[in-house]
Formats: C-alpha cells, sequence, structure tokens
C-alpha cells in the first residue's frame, strides 16, 4: 500500500515528460527527403499529411506542428 503514491508519481512523471518532448499532432508525420538539398550538417523534412516542410539539424525531427 505503501508503494501506491510513488507508483501514481512516476505515472504522472512520465507522462509529463512524453507530453514536454513531443508537440506533434496526430496528423503529421515527418519524413526525412535525401534528394532534396539541405544545408550542411542538417536534414530536409516534409510533412506527408500537410506538406510542411523545414530543415533540421543531423539526428534530429521535427516535433512541432508548422501547418500553414
Amino acid at each position: 500500500m505503501a508503494l501506491f503514491p510513488i507508483v501514481i508519481v512516476l505515472v504522472l512523471a512520465a507522462m509529463w515528460w512524453m507530453r514536454r518532448h513531443s508537440t506533434l499532432t496526430r496528423q503529421c508525420r515527418w519524413r526525412a527527403e535525401r534528394t532534396h538539398p539541405a544545408p550542411p550538417g542538417q536534414a530536409h523534412f516534409r510533412c506527408a499529411a500537410c506538406g510542411a516542410e523545414t530543415d533540421c539539424p543531423n539526428g534530429k525531427t521535427p516535433n512541432q506542428c508548422l501547418r500553414p
């Protein structure tokens, strides 16, 4: 019974952490476009759902909806 409050706090902390690192909407699906030229050290991404485009540093993906 003493573990119950600890488990609740851990679950809430995990939910907060996951929400903090992603602000994507369900419709956004970012795809790396390897054929599109991007600045050195960056990758070009295009959303398959809405068509938004952006460049991000290598190893990172967009985490926000950029719908016009």
